[in-house]
């Protein structure tokens, strides 16, 4: 089998998608089938060179629409080539030059030959992308997009595909008329990750040398507002400003702090790219004005490879307090990894990792953040063993690649 995946971008740096497209195809190579990507990417970036599939990069785009004058063509001319394509992502010009391209295709063509057309929305259909107050105008944008164009690419799709039950749910809630022909959860599998060795460590501490001696919790992510990092910090904050009274009160010879000496306050790793963003500035902003969180929060930026493998293995715990998370790519990893994970009930796999027992769930708020912190750090030693030895489990049963590569197949054959 031969499958094209669209998408408006592959670049690495974006995360979200561009991640999710690389571990289908991986899990699709595992079982034999052939993947190549066309994108409106730069056909000079240097990530073009260095994946191990091709990318047919048509770039650059134009506007932040994406419109590439190439594309259709393109499509047209190269469709034929391949059994399936899978649309990865909505509210972007390839989607729109997808279902033109397939309509002038499937004119060409006697009815029941020519490839399968599917959409993967990765989460765009979600109620909090039109619901959050930081996005009105974007909102009123998608729902104008929505009746011209997006509309018409769901209905004209042989399918919908998505990564777990709950973005399958949510998809339905904010837009009418919604009338897929078909919708399957198939998953997202994730690569076993490398095994650990020094060398990982080292590199992690080369980025970010302030943690060489101490337990940290990692945040690892996209440095965006949906991703809940500014009441991260604030929670950080509380449980600080608690810790230092506690550990006044011991020096003080205080009673009412009896058993402080058992709990210790990790330190805070937040990495990502994004750091020079607004919303970049404004957490980094939030740290810096606050003396008692200098020395505690690091931002070592992105991390890749030995890096970040490091940053993973050497955590105490992983951290995603976000209002919004379609699947969670590096929650995942963290699993994979043996490493317990701190999410909010917006990961849309939280059900999941909450039945496998992998880690702590709690609201996408401050008070939820601070009390799933907090309780993470009233565990006993014995407690957070208990949840480590889930993390395995957890990823196995839900996550491995191979099992999703098998649900995509049967999805779309």
């Amino acid at each position: 089998m031969r499958i094209l995946h669209v998408a408006a971008e592959i670049d690495p740096e974006t995360g979200g998608v561009s991640q999710a497209v690389r571990t289908m195809i991986n899990g699709l190579n595992n079982v034999g089938v052939h993947n190549e990507v066309v994108s409106v990417d730069a056909p000079d970036a240097p990530f073009i060179q260095t994946d191990p599939f091709t990318i047919h990069a048509l770039g650059p785009r134009n506007g932040q629409w994406g419109y590439n004058s190439k594309l259709i063509s393109w499509l047209v001319n190269n469709a034929a080539h391949f059994d399936v394509i899978i649309l990865h992502g909505l509210w972007l010009y390839p989607g729109y030059a997808l279902r033109r391209a397939m309509k002038i295709v499937r004119n060409k063509q006697r009815k029941g030959t020519g490839p399968t057309f599917f959409v993967m929305p990765h989460g765009m259909l979600d109620p909090w992308f039109q619901k959050a107050s930081t996005r009105k105008i974007k909102a009123l944008r998608n729902w104008a997009y929505w009746k011209l164009i997006e509309r018409d690419i769901i209905a004209d799709a042989d399918g919908l595909l998505f990564t777990c039950e709950a973005e399958l749910l949510l998809a339905r809630e904010p837009f009418r008329p919604y009338k897929p022909k078909k919708e399957a959860v198939v998953g997202l599998g994730v690569d076993e990750p490398p095994v650990y060795t020094p060398a990982m460590r080292e590199s992690f501490l080369r980025k970010c040398p302030d943690v060489a001696d101490t337990p940290y919790l990692l945040f690892l992510s996209r440095i965006h507002e949906k991703k809940g990092i500014d009441l991260l910090i604030d929670a950080y904050s509380q449980l600080v400003k608690r810790y230092s009274a506690l550990e006044a009160e011991v020096c003080a010879g205080g009673s009412t702090a009896a058993g402080f000496e058992k709990m210790s306050l990790p330190k805070l790793v937040i990495a990502g790219p994004g750091l020079e963003t607004p919303y970049g500035q404004k957490v980094q902003q939030q740290v810096a004005q606050q003396q008692a969180l200098a020395s505690l929060v690091s931002f070592p930026g992105m991390l890749t490879d030995d890096a970040k493998w490091g940053a993973f293995y050497g955590c105490e715990a992983f951290v995603l307090p976000s209002h919004q998370e379609n699947f969670g790519i590096a929650v995942v990893e963290a699993l994979s990894c043996g490493r317990p994970v701190l999410i909010s009930d917006q990961v849309n796999i939280w059900r999941e990792i909450e039945m496998a027992g992998g880690g702590l769930v709690a609201a996408d708020t401050r008070e939820g953040t601070e009390q799933m912190l907090d309780g993470w750090l009233r565990l006993s030693d014995d407690q957070k063993r208990a949840i480590e030895q889930q993390t395995r489990k957890s990823y196995q049963m839900y996550f491995a690649v191979e099992p999703a590569a098998k649900n995509l197949l049967t999805a779309i054959v």
